[in-house]
């Protein structure tokens, strides 16, 4: 019974096989913890080493509902990007997150609905390699 109350933290890492690129769409399907604080899906340059470049830092936080992106460029963290529509993340729920390369950003969508983009700050993209997930989530799939 401890199991459901305390559940196990996510951690996945998954390589981006070439690397990203403009048209590729990395999906995140799972659900949310029933006690969330908070949990981040972050676009590494050396699935290895996190302490390398991070094209994206999607960080979300549930309680100050915010969701917060950044990236790390020779080890500096840039300006943070919290701006967002509406805070779609509920304790308990499913979600299905798509990440949209786009050429000049990658589009957040969530269940289908946008929810912000982000400007690559990494170049040339195919530098960023792996896909990392973890936090107070159970992921059902990622592809």
């Amino acid at each position: 019974m401890t199991e459901e109350r305390y559940p196990k933290v996510e951690h996945y890492v998954g390589e981006i096989k070439g690397g990203l690129r403009p048209a590729m769409k990395l999906t995140v399907i799972g659900m949310v913890h029933s006690n969330p604080k908070s949990f981040s899906v972050t676009l590494l340059c050396d699935p290895v080493d996190a302490n390398k470049d991070v094209g994206l830092l999607f960080k979300v936080n549930f309680s100050d509902k915010s969701i917060t992106r950044n990236a790390r460029i020779a080890g500096k963290w840039g300006r943070e990007e919290k701006t967002i529509p509406y805070f779609p993340f509920t304790a308990g729920d499913t979600f299905k997150m798509e990440l949209l390369c786009e050429h000049q950003q990658i589009r957040v969508l969530l269940d289908g609905r946008q929810l912000c983009d982000f400007t690559h700050r990494i170049q040339p993209l195919n530098l960023v390699k792996a896909l990392q997930i973890s936090g107070d989530i159970k992921l059902t799939k990622v592809a």
